[in-house]
């Protein structure tokens, strides 16, 4: 499951290299600490939504989202695995870290767990609250084309609803006939 493992003087040995690249524990060599893993930076409130998202899909494509969401447990039985385990951590927090503004940098840098920084992240900025709503709407509302091909405008204006879709749900509903409908059904 980890790793092949050899008989080296009696005790059993994990081998990192053998991790196949479907376990979490795996890095592949461009899995460094200094590369961004998304090119926008978390700045608050107003942009946690789309960075959180942007970051987590990241994450899924690099198998990593076990640690932050801490379903990847640090072995408490084999050493070699642990290290890596503390190797990966150190990875997914520094790509945490590469990708929120210096403001938030400071307030983080110390932190030693990547799902403790993302938690931290997650409880001070998941915030939606009537400013955000309002700011949102009204940039929908005053969207105009200005120029703009019809492609370009119909994306700015579509990306503006998927972003208040995602920040505002809509009441949910027991009965069959529901009039509620999100901006996409519009269309």
């Amino acid at each position: 499951m980890a790793g092949d493992e050899t008989e080296s003087s009696g005790t059993t040995i994990t081998q990192v290299s053998n991790l196949d690249f479907g376990n979490p524990l795996y890095l592949h060599s461009s899995d460094t600490s200094i590369n961004a893993l998304i090119s926008l930076k978390l700045k608050g409130t107003e942009n946690y939504n789309v960075w959180s998202r942007a970051m987590l899909l990241a994450l899924q494509t690099k198998n990593k989202t076990g640690f932050i969401d801490g379903t990847v447990i640090k072995s408490t039985t084999d050493d070699v695995l642990a290290l890596q385990w503390e190797r990966c951590n150190s990875v997914v927090l520094s790509w945490i870290l590469n990708s929120i503004s210096e403001e938030l940098f400071s307030g983080q840098v110390f932190s030693k767990y990547a799902k403790t920084v993302w938690d931290e992240l997650k409880e001070t900025y998941d915030k939606i609250d009537g400013s955000i709503t309002f700011n949102l709407h009204k940039k929908i509302n005053t969207i105009s084309q200005n120029g703009d091909s019809l492609s370009d405008y119909y994306h700015k204006l579509n990306s503006s609803w998927k972003q208040f879709d995602a920040l505002v749900k809509l009441p949910s509903c027991g009965c069959d006939n529901t009039e509620f409908k999100s901006h996409n059904d519009l269309i």
